[in-house]
């Protein structure tokens, strides 16, 4: 595993405990060699994660969009910056780049690009693994709501099982090097409903 993408708040969030683990995350992955890419901002727990990483010796690698950029958002002490378009440039580099997904604590943009890439990992767009980093329960509603689309037929177990969940980045990095993809077809038919 070369580099791991690394979804987060703008925002450090309204708990010691995100930030801690943040930090936590990005000097493990420095120190075991494993490169960061993430959305490329200075604020919030993604600056956490990558200030942390470089201060470790880290290599991370920042993907960010012209008008974030222009707001004065970039982090400017990254081992490489790019700077995209859109924030679907943005995404679809984010996953070229990265052999695996971490979403930490965040809002709508957090969710929204980590359930991309399970997506993405259920449809065999590609084969990499997805993780909750479960912070004080953070995503334990997310993960509700993933029972509830099994029970009513929306989502296989199987697949349900693509979102990896850890309270620990330690345990967490190893769930990822060791996750195999499933070999279930996405769509359900009624007699499995």
């Amino acid at each position: 595993m070369q580099a791991i993408c690394i979804f987060s708040g703008s925002n450090s969030g309204a708990r010691q405990s995100y930030i801690t683990a943040a930090r936590a995350l990005g000097a493990l992955l420095a120190q075991r060699g494993i490169g960061i890419v993430y959305g490329g901002a200075r604020v919030g727990l993604m600056g956490q994660v990558a200030d942390s990483a470089l201060e470790n010796g880290g290599k991370v690698v920042g993907v960010i969009p012209r008008f974030l950029f222009n707001k004065e958002l970039a982090h400017d002490k990254l081992s490489e910056l790019c700077v995209v378009n859109s924030m679907h440039e943005r995404k679809a580099l984010m996953a070229e780049r990265a052999d695996a997904f971490i979403a930490l604590p965040g809002g709508f943009g957090t969710f929204e690009e980590i359930l991309e890439m399970l997506t993405w990992t259920q449809l065999g767009v590609h084969k990499k693994p997805c993780g909750l980093l479960n912070v004080e329960g953070f995503y334990d509603p997310l993960r509700q709501l993933f029972e509830r689309a099994v029970d009513d037929g929306f989502l296989r177990p199987a697949h349900r099982d693509i979102a990896l969940a850890e309270a620990d980045p330690a345990a967490m990095i190893e769930r990822l090097k060791k996750w195999e993809a499933p070999i279930a077809p996405k769509w359900l038919d009624r007699s499995e409903t």
